[in-house]
């Protein structure tokens, strides 16, 4: 007698991904070719159009890829400057690609951004890629696909050159893999999303894995194999995971420390230190900037008056609101959000409709990989109390432009019913409404846009909702329903595809980007001062001052306060430069004993202090001068702002200056 399993799609732990793969999707038609080529070339087009207008972008992460074209070394460690003197606060895989691009090519704005732009179409093409697999419908992914394209963070983060692109790419690989492993529970293919996750942990450490729970959720109650098989699968992609992001933790601790750069962010120059600190729980709990006071405190004397508008010296650009509902306000609002709301409610009808199906469902198992993705990222962002850019949500953006596929796929499965006339009409009116609200954020900018967008979106929902009583469908042929959904769907991308668009022509630079069109800029006598702090930090280096340091010939040309004024020196100057204390002035390098050492050996030549002139109507009205710091020039409103004073004191006290523009340039070979 015949016995016959119980469950008979469970398989053994054999990798089936060896044997051919049936996926439930005929050929493509001419029109799925023609659609998918268009997406592709259309995404590629629009992201590389005039790439080159962002310039050097984020001048931290563009310094350290000029550096990581000229010096191996460099390129490994992620170094700042080709000197090797310490790195950006962050994993090496972004500056990998674009600096070995500039090692092929050439060093230039374009070597660097084409790669970020070809990784959007890379995401796009997985996107698409994961749900056609999970519903058997091309047009799903087709829809998935233009989804992610035409979101504003994607627009704005993969044409700009932070390692955000990157990890994302690699997040969304791992999504596919785990999605392709579910179908025959492949541990293959799921140990390729192990080795995804750990690169994009290598990419920005902890955010890179914030996928990680909802892939192996998925994987363990979908993949149709026995439980113990499961674990076992997980346990192997686990181990994936740490082989792929473990080699480089280990060779920061086999290669001697010093004669390696030290690695920014750490107190104790250990990568673990990084990952666990200052990029990883110290970020989520705002405690990631050690030094405990506000590294832009005014002087003795002097005082900022309240109520000025446009904010301190705080807000560089970029960041969002704050609460339960930050995902949904200020500049992350216009990010992220256009699908949000719908991709939330498509989680709740995909699990809803697919509630009976085989716990095996391929649907159901996408819907948790990009649902839990969303939901748990999502928690994760709104939570975290350290500040937070918008453009960190690109995290999210895959997760929810499946997920709003996912969710409009299954109500059009069941358009000839009432559940999906109904599904389909709640997706339209959550796309298409807060479309309306998002753009009425920004009511000058096309206010006739919003008020179409919303006309189109309330008549299609208002005819799929007629559509669901039996009088009326009756009478009414399922096209009619077809052309409501396809009708209101395109008005809900309307909102998002239109602030991509404006997006892309905009000059994006900095550490804050943000998307749409262009912004004037704030008013008010803090902003103008905050404008002077930062004029290293935006490029604006003094002609002379660039000449000086080209003309040096020790190993670093100068030594400065912060990461990113060292970065802009450096573009300008094409010169190594010393990064006093990091990105946050809060790194222990170099110590005071270190700095004389180089200083006594000739390996830098110039200090340089940033000077700024604060208005009088600032001054404290029983406090009529600047109490100036010692070893500093006294000078009525003269203010530099020093992240490292010990060092600085110690210049000044020894070596003479010249006032060049807003800079004091010392000549640390020439001592009093």
């Amino acid at each position: 007698m015949t016995t016959i399993s119980a469950e008979p799609a469970l398989h053994d732990a054999t990798d089936p991904a060896d044997t051919p793969e049936p996926d439930g999707l005929p050929p493509a038609t001419r029109w799925e070719r023609v659609g998918l080529a268009a997406l592709l070339i259309g995404t590629a087009a629009a992201y590389l159009w005039h790439i080159t207008v962002n310039g050097m972008g984020n001048n931290f992460y563009a310094a350290a890829t000029w550096a990581g074209s000229r010096n191996w070394k460099a390129l490994l460690f992620g170094s700042l400057d080709p000197g090797n003197f310490i790195t950006v606060d962050k994993p090496p895989v972004s500056q990998w690609v674009m600096g070995l691009s500039g090692q092929v090519f050439g060093f230039s704005s374009a070597s660097m951004l084409i790669p970020q732009a070809l990784m959007a179409v890379a995401a796009v093409a997985l996107t698409y890629a994961a749900v056609t697999r999970a519903t058997d419908s091309r047009g799903a992914g087709l829809l998935a696909g233009a989804a992610l394209a035409v979101t504003p963070v994607v627009a704005l983060m993969f044409r700009f050159n932070n390692p955000d692109a990157v990890m994302v790419l690699l997040m969304t690989a791992g999504a596919y893999c785990t999605i392709r492993s579910l179908r025959h529970a492949s541990p293959r293919w799921l140990m390729l999303a192990g080795v995804a996750l750990g690169f994009a942990f290598l990419a920005k450490m902890l955010e890179g894995l914030m996928v990680l729970p909802a892939l192996g959720i998925a994987y363990l109650i979908v993949a149709p194999t026995t439980l113990r098989n499961r674990l076992w699968h997980l346990t192997g992609a686990a181990a994936a995971l740490i082989v792929s992001s473990g080699w480089y933790v280990l060779l920061t601790i086999l290669w001697p420390a010093s004669s390696r750069p030290y690695l920014a962010g750490s107190t104790n120059n250990t990568f673990m230190d990084l990952v666990l600190g200052y990029n990883g729980f110290a970020r989520f709990l705002g405690q990631n900037h050690r030094g405990g006071g506000n590294r832009f405190e005014l002087p003795a004397g002097y005082e900022m008056p309240r109520n000025l508008g446009g904010g301190g010296f705080g807000g560089f650009g970029g960041f969002g609101g704050s609460g339960h509902w930050k995902l949904f306000t200020g500049e992350i609002g216009f990010e992220i959000s256009w699908l949000l709301p719908a991709a939330l409610l498509a989680f709740v009808v995909v699990l809803v409709s697919r509630w009976r199906a085989p716990r095996t469902d391929q649907l159901r198992g996408a819907a948790l990989v990009f649902g839990l993705w969303l939901v748990i990222d999502g928690i994760a962002f709104t939570t975290m109390k350290g500040g937070m850019h918008a453009y960190y949500t690109l995290a999210i953006g895959p997760a929810v432009a499946g997920m709003f596929a996912l969710g409009v796929h299954e109500a059009w499965r069941r358009r000839d019913e009432m559940f999906g006339r109904i599904g389909s009409a709640a997706l339209v009116l959550a796309t298409g409404g807060w479309a309306f609200v998002l753009l009425g954020r920004n009511a000058d900018w096309l206010p006739w846009l919003r008020w179409t967008l919303l006309a189109v979106s309330v008549l299609a929902t208002l005819g799929l909702l007629a559509t669901a009583f039996p009088a009326v469908s009756s009478r009414l042929r399922t096209r009619a329903t077809s052309v409501l959904v396809i009708a209101g769907v395109l008005a809900g991308l309307g909102g998002t595809s239109a602030y991509a668009a404006a997006t892309l022509p905009q000059e994006h630079v900095g550490g804050g980007p943000s998307v749409g069109p262009v912004k004037p800029e704030r008013p008010g006598p803090a902003n103008q001062i905050r404008r002077a702090v930062t004029a290293f930090l935006d490029g604006t280096t003094e002609p002379q001052v660039s000449e000086m340091l080209r003309n040096t010939t020790t190993t670093w040309s100068a030594a400065v306060d912060r990461s990113s004024t060292a970065a802009s020196l450096e573009l300008d100057s094409r010169t190594p430069v010393i990064a006093i204390g990091g990105f946050t002035s809060d790194d222990p390098v170099p110590t005071l004993p270190d700095f004389q050492r180089l200083v006594s050996t000739h390996q830098v030549t110039y200090y340089l202090a940033q000077e700024v002139q604060l208005p009088d109507s600032w001054k404290v009205a029983d406090q009529p001068g600047v109490l100036t710091e010692p070893g500093q020039p006294k000078s009525n409103g003269l203010w530099r702002p020093s992240g490292n004073k010990e060092i600085a004191d110690w210049v000044a006290a020894h070596f003479n200056s010249v006032h060049i523009g807003n800079v004091a340039v010392y000549d640390l070979t020439t001592p009093h």
